[in-house]
């Protein structure tokens, strides 16, 4: 944990900025896998772990702005417990390393809970992502859990979002301790991958490194060579010559901020000449919008550079034709860079996502595109001092995407559909990185690990 007086801070300012009533974070409990004594590696809430710190089920947070405390809710564990699970610090105890001294038992809690209802005082939460917490707000609150979403507090959850949006020095600290454990495990990917190996034997001691340097993995990986499927969660081909691989994971630090790094490289170590060339214009897109993040800055802006790189680079190439700024306008672009150019980096991989993006990543002067591709930029505000940002351009070659735009005859001024048919097979290519905002400009976290052509190809051959 932090030092307590870092989290006091932290609700001191939530107060603040919500004004009255009460607030009660839930923390998460244990998740079963297949039956109650069988879990789920335990994951505290982000929003429950930046006010309070603790990192343990069970527990309940309340800030109550109105009469100025600040409670822990949690059962203390029974002598049959501690047979299992071995000595445990209280409740009382634990509460107080993130500076609360007011704690009680959760029977405590509902009785808590009920004299506010009567009170007729308001009582905030954020959204809710798990059924065993809507089923919770349900009892204590008399929500149906089928509505609870309905009733999360607008002023809360903007307040939340407004609060871990700017990371502090602790925090980017522990951000950097994550991506050096990446750098170990993408660097491991480049030398040891090569033709013949299953994409899971390769995965398997990534996940190991992760698990040994650091906590674990900050989300599922992505190691495949199929590169054009955007989110790949299988393990299951084999690695062949003239394939690439891409290769998208984070670490967990051990106070879980999240790092989140991808890397392309071939099997063999070598680039072809086609794939070199796609590569490069990846990169100049990734290290053009690297070099716009500035305070200031509207990110759906930035996210329209990298994709203006792209179209030139592919026009380049004889892949699309005609203006490019005409182009992606109109979306032309999307065909081979779908997604959006990056999302917040936290506690979360995807941070606050279940806050929702309209508090996250828009505000009043920014409005999510409907247009394809552009609609999944999860970001599009003005940046800040302090917002930690991945950056990951891609182009892909998606065959069912590529023939489903050709018979409509769709964007035939931009594109060239029988060139293309060329590339079908080649896969895909995205590179990312994890870049702090900050009052003169901006900076990339972490050790840098290999991504020139160069660079990775000497990488890949210290086998």
């Amino acid at each position: 944990m932090f030092n307590p007086k870092i989290y006091i801070s932290r609700r001191n300012a939530l107060s603040k900025d919500v004004a009255s009533g009460v607030i009660l974070f839930l923390g998460n409990d244990e998740s079963p896998m297949n039956y109650t004594d069988n879990t789920y590696p335990y994951r505290q809430d982000s929003s429950f772990l930046y006010f309070f710190g603790l990192d343990m089920p069970g527990l309940t947070g309340i800030i109550d702005i109105d009469e100025n405390k600040e409670f822990i809710f949690g059962d203390d564990v029974s002598l049959e417990d501690i047979v299992w699970m071995g000595p445990q610090k209280t409740i009382a105890e634990q509460s107080k390393s993130a500076g609360i001294n007011k704690t009680g038992s959760l029977n405590e809690l509902v009785s808590y809970l009920s004299k506010v209802t009567s009170q007729r005082r308001k009582i905030h939460f954020i959204p809710q992502y798990r059924p065993d917490n809507l089923q919770k707000i349900e009892r204590l609150l008399g929500i149906k859990s089928s509505a609870v979403n309905q009733y999360t507090s607008i002023e809360l959850t903007k307040a939340v979002a407004a609060l871990r949006s700017i990371k502090s020095k602790e925090e980017l600290n522990e951000i950097e301790k994550a991506i050096k454990v990446s750098y170990e495990v993408h660097t491991k990917a480049m030398r040891i991958s090569r033709p013949g190996l299953i994409e899971r034997e390769v995965y398997g001691i990534l996940s190991g490194i992760a698990d040994s340097l650091g906590n674990g993995a900050s989300f599922p990986s992505i190691f495949s060579v199929h590169g054009e499927t955007l989110h790949n969660h299988h393990y299951k081909n084999i690695l062949k010559d003239g394939e690439l691989i891409v290769h998208d994971s984070g670490v967990s630090s051990f106070m879980h901020y999240a790092s989140d790094i991808t890397r392309t490289f071939p099997v063999t170590g070598k680039f072809s000449l086609k794939q070199k060339e796609i590569y490069q214009i990846v990169l100049k897109a990734q290290m053009t919008a690297i070099n716009s993040m500035n305070p200031g800055i509207n990110f759906r802006n930035v996210h329209l550079k990298a994709a203006k790189v792209i179209a030139s680079g592919l026009n380049d190439l004889g892949l699309m034709k005609g203006n490019v700024n005409e182009a992606v306008n109109a979306g032309a672009h999307a065909l081979f860079f779908p997604h959006g150019l990056g999302h917040m980096l936290g506690l979360d991989v995807h941070d606050m996502e279940n806050l929702g993006e309209v508090y996250v990543g828009y505000d009043n002067n920014s409005e999510r595109s409907t247009q394809f591709g552009l609609s999944y930029l999860r970001l599009a505000k003005s940046l800040k001092p302090g917002y930690v940002v991945t950056i990951e351009p891609g182009i892909y070659f998606i065959p069912e995407l590529i023939n489903k735009w050709e018979s409509e005859k769709k964007f035939t001024q931009f594109i060239n559909y029988n060139k293309l048919k060329n590339y079908i097979g080649f896969g895909g290519i995205r590179i990312e990185d994890d870049i702090v905002v900050q009052n003169n400009g901006h900076s990339v976290l972490g050790k840098p690990i290999p991504k020139t052509v160069s660079d990775v190809e000497n990488m890949c051959s210290q086998q």
